[in-house]
């Protein structure tokens, strides 16, 4: 197989997929996990939530796209700024988790 059919058949929309269903497993993970014991932990928990759930609503907005109607140019707006935001908070999310390790790294030392 070239390249080029690869590229056609794991598109977009195929790897928005898999995250999807690697999101809902990723929250499910989490939500059976045993209680955080200090703060520290409870924030990087919550961090990681926050991200999968983020990306949770980037993947149903992104497909819900792909299903409405081109007629439809409010509710299509209004899914690309939904899409827009979410993928902006998951990428805020996921850089904060480095920082927060990093900034209570440096206070205990």
């Amino acid at each position: 197989m070239c390249p080029a059919n690869l590229a056609i058949f794991f598109g977009h929309e195929f790897f928005v997929t898999i995250s999807f269903v690697a999101s809902v497993v990723g929250l499910a993970l989490l939500r059976n996990s045993q209680q955080e014991s200090d703060e520290i932990q409870a924030v990087e928990t919550v961090l990681l939530r926050m991200s999968f759930a983020y990306w949770l609503v980037y993947c149903i907005a992104f497909g819900i796209q792909k299903l409405v109607l081109p007629e439809w140019e409010a509710v299509l707006m209004t899914l690309k700024i939904t899409t827009a935001l979410s993928y902006f908070l998951t990428f805020s999310c996921i850089l904060s988790l480095p920082l927060h390790k990093f900034a209570v790294h440096t206070v205990e030392d």
